[in-house]
């Protein structure tokens, strides 16, 4: 029984092999017989695009993130409690507006109490100068040591007076601090302290957070290998950069590059970057992740073509080229920057050449080619 079985599984699998090879050499057999009977010399249809010349700018790509020109956290500068929250959250301010106001009497009484004791401090000083010209108009009936002594009261009245001026400055800036007004102009976050609640200098909880968005900054990293290239940009003039939404499909704004960071980051190889950007219309936002594009060079009268015309073969880079008989000649080249859908060629084409950018996977050097442009008008004809 176990032979026999054995017996019948091998014949099961001679049969599927069998029935394999068969349906493998008829559908091969077929081909062939498809391939002998197709007509040849027939044009293959392809999509060209022309050789330009033109100037091109080289970015630099990177990742940035959005932050507030300035940032500032506001704080009380006195102990309080506050009477009024003067503004919204989110609310553009303009440097100078009120925000919060503390409960400003007791500020108020201190005030009043150094501008009173300037005014005792007066009335003593007078009386003491009153005193020294008595002395003095006696002459020889009054005592040296006493003229001496009352000048000294004199001298001590008058310091006296300034101390109090110093006093009543210093309660006037404590009377002043009740008032907290923004130091800068930008957007406030949210607010951080209620009204009623008790606040003090010493603590860091601020009341509020104000960005300065008008203009704003992007922090953004390079290579460090492309340092000398962005310094030199940087010492000729102020090189452009774009801020693009992270998927890079959209523009955001149009700024320069302003700083180039004191040190290189050695963790990862990148320096830091800081543009600036007006941003009138906020398109950028603290906090915000953008993608960036830094002009570092504008390459004049460069040779370019689209990037789907370059292929990679064994040999290295080439592309198919379009001859006056629409005859399809492949060309080595050698590249330089891309950007844009669009590569600079440094050797092996000239302008005007056209260049398949579509359909040359079914293109052999030699072969005859119908051409159409790459917005899918006909190409110019060529003069022979």
């Amino acid at each position: 029984m176990t032979g026999s079985r054995t017996f019948r599984w091998i014949l099961a699998t001679a049969v599927v092999l069998g029935g394999g090879y068969l349906g493998w050499h008829h559908f091969h057999a077929e081909q062939e017989t498809a391939q002998s009977t197709a007509p040849k010399g027939l044009p293959v249809p392809v999509t060209v695009a022309s050789v330009e010349k033109t100037d091109f700018p080289v970015y630099l790509e990177g990742l940035g993130t959005v932050q507030g020109f300035n940032t500032v956290v506001v704080r009380t500068r006195v102990d309080g409690q506050i009477d009024t929250i003067a503004f919204k959250e989110g609310q553009l301010v303009k440097q100078g507006d009120l925000l919060a106001r503390i409960d400003p009497r007791p500020f108020q009484a201190a005030l009043d109490q150094a501008k009173a004791k300037k005014d005792q401090d007066e009335a003593n000083l007078a009386n003491a100068k009153l005193d020294l010209q008595r002395y003095t108009k006696l002459g020889e009936f009054a005592t040296r040591q006493q003229t001496d002594t009352q000048r000294s009261t004199v001298q001590q009245g008058t310091a006296q007076i300034e101390a109090d001026d110093a006093a009543i400055a210093n309660a006037q800036t404590q009377l002043d601090y009740t008032t907290i007004r923004a130091p800068i102009a930008g957007v406030t976050g949210f607010r951080l302290v209620d009204q009623g609640n008790i606040v003090n200098a010493s603590t860091q909880t601020g009341i509020v957070n104000i960005a300065q968005i008008e203009p704003i900054a992007v922090i953004f990293t390079a290579p460090e290998e492309r340092l000398p290239e962005i310094k030199d940009a940087l010492a000729s003039h102020s090189p452009q950069v774009i801020a693009l939404s992270t998927d890079g499909k959209r523009e955001l704004s149009r700024g320069t590059l302003a700083l180039i960071n004191n040190q290189v980051d050695t963790t990862s190889g990148t320096i830091r970057l800081k543009a600036v950007f007006d941003n009138r219309d906020h398109a950028l936002w603290p906090g915000q992740s953008v993608s960036t594009r830094l002009l570092i060079n504008t390459l004049k009268d460069a040779v370019t073509v689209p990037d789907d015309a370059v292929q990679r073969g064994a040999n290295g880079l080439y592309v198919f080229a379009v001859d006056r008989d629409n005859k399809a000649e492949q060309r080595k080249i050698a590249i330089g920057a891309s950007t844009d859908g669009r590569t600079v060629i440094t050797q092996g084409l000239d302008p005007g050449q056209n260049v398949i950018v579509s359909g040359q996977y079914r293109v052999q050097p030699g072969s005859t080619v119908a051409t159409r442009v790459a917005d899918d008008r006909p190409a110019p004809a060529k003069a022979r």
